[in-house]
């Protein structure tokens, strides 16, 4: 066992480890807890954040819920809800996951079960360390259409192509948005306050999309 103590969070790694068992952690441990497990190829990490850490989640989270607000879309929003295939034996429970097109298909679900309903449709990932699970493999083959990292400088925008992501400049659900921008809104809250932040987001977003529509005839 290798525990490797960061700044924002904290990642212990267990080496050899079977799927049951991974299963059986998932179920001892219960869900009240803020750590946060993945599992691949019989290797398990377990991320505790810290305060850096789920500022910047809860930050990014409210900056998705004005984008799907200023889009018309609706969403439902899961957090770090377990997501595991038995098939593939893999498992990961993201820092935020987000269904929104096709939240129709789970919006009156009280459980998500990945063998008969769709995968998240975007997923976050605060990694202010290096994640010892190769996180992009993991969520694409979930088929999870998009995947958010953000390291706390950068936010980087990935779009599943085929089987596998490749980073994009925009997001393909709230394109011409350049989301890449959100971490200076997140460095804006720790002068303004987070509501003054949210506030100057929403005018900066309705500004993009304004911006982005074609004149008037």
């Amino acid at each position: 066992m290798l525990t490797t103590t960061q700044l924002a969070e904290t990642r212990t790694l267990l080496k050899n480890i079977s799927w049951q068992t991974f299963k059986a952690m998932l179920a001892d441990m219960g869900n009240e807890r803020n750590s946060r497990l993945a599992y691949d190829k019989g290797v398990v990490e377990i991320m505790t954040p810290l305060m850096p850490h789920e500022n910047s989640n809860r930050l990014i989270e409210g900056f998705i819920l004005v984008l799907c607000e200023e889009f018309g879309l609706e969403v439902k929003s899961i957090g770090s809800l377990t997501l595991t295939r038995d098939d593939l034996e893999k498992g990961g429970e993201p820092d935020s996951s987000y269904y929104i097109q096709n939240e129709f298909l789970v919006r009156d679900r009280e459980t998500i079960n990945l063998a008969q309903d769709p995968p998240p449709d975007l997923v976050l990932e605060v990694d202010y360390s290096r994640p010892k699970i190769d996180k992009l493999s993991l969520y694409a083959s979930m088929g999870i259409p998009e995947f958010w990292r953000y390291n706390g400088t950068f936010l980087k925008i990935y779009s599943l192509s085929g089987n596998e992501y490749v980073e994009v400049e925009f997001s393909p659900t709230f394109m011409p948005v350049l989301i890449q921008e959100i971490p200076l809104f997140i460095q804006e809250s720790k002068k303004i306050g987070q509501l003054a932040a949210k506030s100057a987001f929403r005018a900066w977003v309705k500004q993009q999309i304004s911006a982005a529509q074609p004149p008037m005839a």
